[in-house]
């Protein structure tokens, strides 16, 4: 099901949210839902706790490492050495 939504705008930001959306090929309408789906996919999802528990377990972890230059060079020639 659809749901309508009124917004409430200045003359001036609706004039150019209009030429935006005539630049993209689209109704204000479109330009105006893909507008709040990349903002919705912006926002933080889920439980910050779970997060910073992963990031701490990662912080942990010891993998081999090198100086970026090096790991570069290694990746574009197919190297598989390990660092410590």
């Amino acid at each position: 099901m659809s749901k309508r939504l009124q917004v409430i705008l200045e003359d001036s930001e609706l004039r150019e949210i209009q030429k935006i959306a005539k630049r993209s090929r689209m109704t204000v309408a479109e330009w105006v839902r893909q507008a709040l789906r990349s903002a919705r996919a912006g926002e933080s999802s889920g439980d910050p706790a779970l997060k910073l528990e992963a990031v701490r377990k990662a912080v942990r972890l010891e993998f081999p490492t090198a100086d970026i230059g090096q790991m570069l060079d290694e990746i574009q020639q197919g190297s598989v050495e390990t660092h410590e």
